[in-house]
């Protein structure tokens, strides 16, 4: 399993957000990994199974998912920066997500 995974709720639908394109980047800014979430609204392989302790960044390609769905948004993507301050700990950074606002929080 890899370190960091994510998963988005759409909480304007109540339901997963299927098909948000996600990049995992490392603190110089370069992309670690790239992948979907799936039907689930989930993505648990992104990224290596260890990386070293520092500043990352999830970035969130939410314009397209919201004009997949026939909807305007307001944030056509979302940043989100978090640390990783063990390198043997599981990061869940996970996304809710509407057209208007969004927030997140450390999950498990």
């Amino acid at each position: 399993m890899s370190q960091i995974t994510t998963h988005i709720l759409d909480a304007a639908l109540g339901k997963p957000a299927e098909g948000v394109a996600i990049r995992l980047l490392d603190p110089a800014g370069d992309v670690l990994a790239e992948g979907r979430t799936d039907s689930d609204g989930r993505i648990g392989d992104l990224g290596p199974d260890r990386l070293e302790p520092g500043r990352y960044r999830l970035e969130f390609s939410t314009a397209d998912y919201f004009a997949a769905t026939d909807r305007d948004t307001f944030y056509p993507g979302v940043s989100i920066d978090f640390l990783v301050g063990d390198a043997g700990e599981h990061y869940h950074v996970p996304l809710l997500l509407s057209p208007f606002a969004y927030s997140t929080y450390r999950g498990s």
